[in-house]
């Protein structure tokens, strides 16, 4: 047995049991996955030439005969495509009894350890499943033979395309609900930071429905167009399968960087915008083939003496109109004359819930004026309009992107296509971030006096990623500075949109780790915003870019937070006084007249939220104590204030279960009162927890500790930014109380494996800390998190 690639070869010599034959194998195949040089077709075909010929050994050792019966590879392997972790898809075909030679050709394949995909059928019966079920369709459409009777696996392959051209008219519908199925389930390629490369739409899965299209006869396939975005995704897998010793297909954060080193990319952020970019092309063809098929299958109702060469026209906008479904040039229109048009008809399309007909974005493409700087009023209202129509605006932005369109006419926008982003409550590229924030914007449009404020600012608020070592607000504030009038907003429109991206973090921020019931925190939003159109406008952006982030990045508890601030905030800028919310829920005031300490658990918003309240003698370092019980119970806190009714003491905190459910109030109340009567070593079981955590993901990202000067007048405001370990509270807040200062309120705002605590912190007078205090408490809370000596 032998398997060449590149001129070289892998030799095994023929073996008298499957056992040998096997063992044999497993060595050529580990030989040849060891070779150095990039992963590439020539050794996906090496592999699988490799694997044929094993099998072919395994097929004569099981006695199977040469006539009547066939051993044929399906799928990739069909292809001659075998990547490190694929799967062995057989169909062993045969014509009569095939007695066990099944399982003696299988049963060596699972002890290689290889996944096996098999099944063993009659002709009849390979058509009639293939018939009844179109994922089966895919993989025949690729069959071989590997071994036997070439010409009955030849007959096979024969039917499959015949039976295919004949049903697929009828069928093609069942595949592309697998197609939307699977797109919804899996995301896409293009857009996601973490893509599945095979199963996301526009992988390698979407180039299988491709062939299986082009063989049904319906339509022609663009070929050349995903040849090498086809390569690049193919390659990318078998390095990601070499690199994890494991058939995952998903690209995860983690692996990135090996896999670009594996390819010859430069770094991780190279690498996924050459994904991001790949998947696009694959998904434009994809699309563009199905509209192809959808044309070609459409069913016209029977109308006797219609006159077929003169199509109905429906107008929708200056040389826009309607034809048969979808958006095409109005006859006498000039997109070399009239350059709006290209926006204006993307606007009529959207609105409409239609797409741009190919041939008419063709010409948009190559035949448009340049938008003259300043915009016309008319282009920048057909941007907001075309914004404004929501998720319908999304087919019709991938048209104009796949034809070079939104690079051309939005400036700046070509920098951040298709770049990735290292963030962990992200799961798209910037620019479909971007993009998802207006259509997630479009859904708020009548909250707002200026809609077309809020749209733009959703679409431009992140413009300023996609450079390294700058920060993304800053450079953005820079850009939309000069976005705004060539776009051909006012000065003070300008102003406006500046500001939104400025403090399009502000809200977040401040709700997460700042105290609502600080008058400084109002305050500073107050004059960040200036006005309630603003703070309306800030707001909704806010919750535009959250709910285009990610499913981590908006939950009610957050959006709870925000409301209550914004609500804060709005009544500031009307002149009503802003009292503190001290006010204590009926179950909390039950606490004070219970046998001390007591635990109260409430759950206001099931699944996300727990509120624990703790009432318990006033002591020093009563904040650090409860915060190592709640991490002992796996609870991660997000926020905890402190507030006394005479000499009782209580804490409340907003918790989330680490995983799984709630933990038992009986065992959480006994912990808190063990803690504090010195019989449960908190410090100890959680070192002793930390242990099975160890990693060396906290020394990526030095540590920070910093005053936040001005954050408040009745307090010193402390912010920890560090690695999130179950015991980092803790261990900060007992830092604090050895120093002899009480934290009043304290906030946690997790983001993937970080964390950013803050503390207020009031000393022995209980004023704000002196130089000396705050000297002494900024030394113990670097010790704690590895500050390194300046």
């Amino acid at each position: 047995m032998q398997a060449a690639e590149n001129g070289e070869s892998l030799v095994i010599t023929g073996s008298a049991d499957s056992g040998s034959a096997t063992q044999a194998f497993s060595a050529a195949r580990a030989e040849l996955l060891r070779r150095p040089g990039p992963p590439g077709p020539g050794r996906r075909r090496a592999l699988a030439a490799l694997t044929d010929e094993w099998l072919q050994d395994l097929y004569r050792l099981a006695g199977a005969p040469d006539n009547g019966m066939a051993l044929v590879a399906v799928g990739g392997f069909g292809r001659e495509q075998l990547s490190p972790g694929s799967d062995i898809d057989l169909l062993l075909l045969h014509e009569g009894d095939p007695g066990d030679i099944p399982d003696r050709i299988w049963y060596p394949i699972w002890d290689s350890r290889l996944k096996l995909d098999h099944s063993v059928r009659t002709l009849a019966e390979a058509r009639k499943v293939a018939a009844d079920d179109v994922k089966t369709v895919l993989g025949l459409l690729d069959c071989r033979p590997v071994a036997g009777d070439e010409m009955l696996a030849e007959r096979l392959a024969s039917s499959i395309r015949s039976d295919w051209r004949g049903f697929a008219p009828k069928r093609v519908d069942d595949l592309r609900t697998v197609v939307e199925e699977r797109r919804v389930r899996n995301g896409e390629v293009a857009h996601l930071l973490e893509p599945d490369l095979k199963e996301s739409y526009g992988g390698l899965r979407e180039l299988t429905v491709l062939r299986a299209l082009q063989a049904s006869w319906i339509t022609d396939v663009p070929q050349t167009a995903i040849d090498e975005p086809a390569l690049l995704l193919a390659n990318a897998r078998d390095a990601l399968h070499s690199r994890t010793g494991r058939a995952t297909d998903r690209l995860l954060m983690q692996e990135q960087e090996g896999v670009a080193d594996a390819l010859g990319i430069p770094d991780a952020t190279a690498l996924m915008t050459e994904i991001s970019l790949a998947g696009r092309a694959i998904a434009h063809a994809s699309d563009q083939t199905w509209y192809r098929v959808g044309r070609a299958t459409r069913r016209s109702p029977r109308r006797p003496f219609r006159r077929l060469n003169r199509q109905q026209r429906r107008p929708l906008a200056e040389g826009v109109v309607e034809q048969d479904g979808e958006v095409v040039l109005a006859e006498g229109a000039k997109p070399e004359r009239d350059p709006v048009l290209v926006i204006r008809a993307a606007a009529a399309a959207a609105q409409a819930g239609i797409r741009i007909a190919p041939f008419a974005l063709d010409r948009l493409a190559q035949d448009s004026a340049p938008m003259p700087v300043p915009w016309p009023a008319e282009a920048r209202d057909a941007l907001v309009s075309f914004l404004g129509a929501g998720r319908a605006a999304l087919p019709v932005w991938e048209e104009l992107d796949q034809a070079g369109l939104t690079s051309k006419l939005l400036p700046h926008w070509e920098h951040i296509r298709g770049a990735p982003q290292r963030n962990p409550i992200h799961i798209y590229t910037v620019d479909r971030h971007l993009v998802e924030a207006a259509v997630q914007a479009a859904r708020y449009q009548r909250d707002v006096s200026r809609p077309d404020l809020l749209l733009i600012a959703a679409l431009f608020h992140d413009i300023g990623k996609g450079r390294p070592d700058q920060d993304h607000t800053d450079v953005g504030v820079e850009l939309m500075g000069e976005i705004g009038p060539q776009l051909g907003f006012s000065p003070a429109d300008t102003d406006a949109l500046v500001s939104l991206v400025r403090d399009h973090l502000l809200l977040p921020e401040m709700a997460t780790r700042r105290d609502p019931d600080d008058p400084a925190t109002v305050a500073a939003v107050a004059a960040a915003v200036g006005d309630v159109a603003m703070l309306d406008l800030l707001a909704t952006l806010t919750k535009a870019d959250a709910q285009a982030a990610g499913p981590t990045a908006w939950s009610s508890w957050r959006a709870a937070l925000i409301s209550d601030l914004v609500a804060r905030v709005r009544s500031q800028l009307r002149g009503e006084i802003v009292e503190p919310d001290d006010a204590l829920s009926e179950p909390q005031e039950g606490l004070l007249a219970a046998e001390l300490p007591e635990v109260l658990v409430e759950d206001e918003a099931p699944g996300e939220m727990l509120t624990v309240t703790i009432a318990a003698p006033d002591r020093v370092g009563l904040l650090a104590t409860v915060a190592g019980v709640l991490a002992l119970n796996r609870l991660d806190v997000r926020g905890s204030r402190a507030f006394n009714r005479g000499d009782i003491a209580l804490s409340e905190w907003t918790v989330h279960p680490a995983f799984g459910d709630p933990p038992d109030l009986v065992r959480l109340r006994e912990d808190v009162r063990r803690a504090l009567a010195g019989t449960l070593d908190v410090d100890e079981r959680l070192a002793r927890r930390e242990s099975y955590y160890a990693t060396a993901t906290d020394s990526v990202l030095e540590p920070r500790v910093e005053f936040v000067a001005d954050a408040s007048e009745i307090a010193t405001v402390v912010e920890v930014r560090t690695y999130d370990r179950p015991a980092t509270l803790f261990q900060l807040a007992r830092a604090i109380a050895d120093c002899g200062v009480d934290v009043v309120l304290a906030r946690a705002d997790s983001m993937g494996a970080s964390v950013v605590d803050v503390f207020y912190l009031r000393g022995a007078t209980g004023a704000p800390l002196d130089h000396r205090e705050g000297a002494e408490v900024l030394k113990r809370l670097q010790d704690v998190v590895g500050v390194s000596p300046a």
